[in-house]
């Protein structure tokens, strides 16, 4: 008997306890799944088996998140939102054509800013500058406050040489989410490619970077300017004040929720979405 979505979670809690108990006793145990909760309506059915695909891409298994949008859509049917999966998990396992054409049957949908972003991705990894420039501009303008689109506009901006235009999505994701390792990380590398150590420096040291990012940045910026589209500072530089940079401890009202601090990896959103690197082979704090 095929085991039903609803019954993912339970097992991937209960597997380790059941094969200690059957190693120590012989003796018969009821079925895991006779243990679980009464039946759930089949919308919430629907909605933890997609949450749980997302779960799986965001853990890097896109092979097996591609296997369960097959079971997904045999059992449930097709969807907008199982077909933005499927796309996701298809250009991250190099199957670029067929993730483009899923991108852009959604592109005037509900999942038109995923789809935009979706096919702005895959246009920086080709390195059509104009098209992903386009492509996550759109997306952004559908999805003004996804801090995400906004990095990856303003890094797509840094790497095709246009240093002004990357300011304002770099600047606005980084206080929309002051505690982003990622939003502030990407800051201070436009700050160092303007050759402003000291606003750098200062973004960093507000953002209490870790050193493992701190490192990162320095690099990311090193291979930005040996990139074949290099940015040249201008000669005299804007005068920007520290006032103008995100601060990103802003004090946070009692009871009022905290954005969680990001990973301090920098990679893959940058690197591997970007610098056109194998993930396979890239080493990345």
């Amino acid at each position: 008997m095929p085991i039903q979505p609803r019954h993912c979670w339970l097992l991937l809690t209960t597997l380790a306890v059941c094969t200690a108990c059957g190693s120590a006793h012989n003796a018969y145990r009821p079925d895991p799944l006779s243990l679980a909760p009464l039946e759930s309506p089949p919308q919430d059915d629907k909605r933890m088996y997609l949450d749980l695909i997302g779960q799986m891409q965001r853990q890097g298994a896109y092979f097996a998140s591609l296997a369960h949008v097959d079971a997904y859509r045999q059992r449930y049917g097709d969807t907008p939102a199982l077909r933005l999966l499927q796309a996701d998990g298809l250009r991250e396992t190099q199957q670029v054509d067929a993730a483009r054409a899923i991108y852009t049957s959604l592109a005037n949908g509900p999942q038109g800013a995923a789809a935009w972003h979706g096919l702005g991705l895959i246009a920086a990894r080709a390195g059509d500058a104009a098209q992903a420039e386009t492509s996550l501009a759109r997306a952004v303008q559908l999805q003004p406050l996804n801090t995400d689109y906004l990095g990856d506009l303003g890094f797509a901006r840094l790497r095709a040489g246009q240093l002004a235009q990357a300011r304002e999505p770099l600047a606005k994701a980084a206080e929309l989410a002051p505690g982003n390792v990622k939003a502030n990380a990407n800051l201070a590398v436009w700050a160092l490619l303007r050759n402003d150590t000291a606003m750098a420096e200062q973004i960093m040291r507000s953002a209490a970077l870790p050193d493992a990012a701190r490192a990162e940045v320095q690099r990311l910026a090193q291979q930005l300017r040996q990139a074949p589209t290099a940015i040249t500072p201008p000669a005299a530089a804007t005068p920007i004040t520290l006032a103008e940079v995100p601060r990103t401890r802003t004090p946070v009202a009692a009871g009022a929720p905290r954005t969680p601090r990001a990973d301090a990896r920098l990679a893959p959103s940058m690197l591997e979405r970007f610098g056109g690197i194998d993930p396979a082979t890239e080493s990345t704090p």
